[in-house]
This record gives C-alpha cells, sequence and structure tokens, in this order.
C-alpha cells in the first residue's frame, strides 16, 4: 500500500468521473489552489454535514483562489442524487476503481463501533496552485473542519507571491 503523500510532495495525478458528466483531473486546477477531500459515503449524516459546510463556504474559498473537490467510491449515480438532494455547490467525483483512493492514502482499514472494515477514510488535503500539497488532515472531525481548512486557505494566499494569488 502507498504511503499517504505529506506536506512538501507533489500531489498524485488524478482523473475521475465528476458529477454532470465528464472528468476531473488535478490539472484541471492548476494556477489555483484546491482542497481535496475524501468521504466515505454520500447521503450519510456525516458526509451531508461536511459536504454541506464546505458548500455554504464555497464562495469564501474563492475569494482565495481555492476550489473545492470532494471524492468517495460511491457511483457518480449517488454523488450526483446526494448534490441534488442537498443542493450542493462543490464539485464531486468517484473513484469506484480506488486507485486515487489509495494513491492518497485514502482507503484503507477503518473501525467503526469496535469493528473493522476497508472503506474510504476521511481526510483531507490543500494543494497549492503548483500541484503541491500544502497541508494535510489525516484524520477529520466534521464539525468546524470546512471552517479550519478555509483559514488554511486564506493563510495560504497571503504566503503566495502577488503573480501566484491573482494580485
Amino acid at each position: 500500500m502507498p504511503r499517504e503523500p505529506v506536506a512538501g510532495s507533489k500531489a498524485p495525478a488524478f482523473t475521475l468521473p465528476r458529477d454532470g458528466g465528464g472528468t476531473v483531473a488535478l490539472k484541471d486546477f492548476r494556477g489555483r489552489n484546491l482542497v481535496l477531500y475524501f468521504f466515505p459515503r454520500a447521503d450519510t449524516p456525516g458526509c451531508t454535514r461536511e459536504a454541506l459546510a464546505f458548500s455554504r463556504l464555497r464562495r469564501a474559498f474563492a475569494e482565495t483562489g481555492t476550489e473545492i473537490l470532494g471524492v468517495s467510491a460511491d457511483p457518480i449515480a449517488a454523488q450526483e442524487r446526494f448534490k441534488a438532494k442537498h443542493r450542493l455547490a462543490i464539485t464531486l467525483a468517484s473513484d469506484e476503481k480506488k486507485a486515487m483512493l489509495t494513491a492518497y492514502g485514502a482507503w484503507g482499514e477503518k473501525t467503526l463501533y469496535g469493528r473493522k472494515s476497508l472503506g474510504v477514510i476521511r481526510k483531507t488535503f490543500l494543494i497549492d496552485t503548483r500541484g503541491r500539497i500544502v497541508r494535510t488532515w489525516p484524520t477529520v472531525r466534521v464539525d468546524g473542519h470546512a471552517e479550519e481548512v478555509l483559514a488554511a486557505a486564506r493563510a495560504l494566499q497571503l504566503s503566495a507571491p502577488a503573480s501566484e494569488s491573482g494580485r
């Protein structure tokens, strides 16, 4: 099993099917920062709260030059139902083959209520305009997480050279 990428390393490339049709790839975000967050299952309570929080803060993230992409192993049809049901304002992608989830260390053994199983591990990465990982959240508590990531995106915007931050 590959090691999870760490801050300072190049983000693993990916191309995945996305909501609304077509695909989304890491290279699509070149020149912009990216919040890449992994969630276990569409339309479950914790995943819904997390997606709603990122959606609510989407404009604030955009002000920092940061896009948001949520990824799970759910089929794209499930992602689209989830997005429509909750009127999510963020992009969702599907990794049913789990190759990208594995590359980011977001697929593996986890324990829930004392039972071990394989599944998507909730974690988040902040990737800069050059495709480098700036910060990781290897374990995520949903409440307050989107706000914490936004603070990191704002700090990244302040530390970026003027040519990179778009100012």
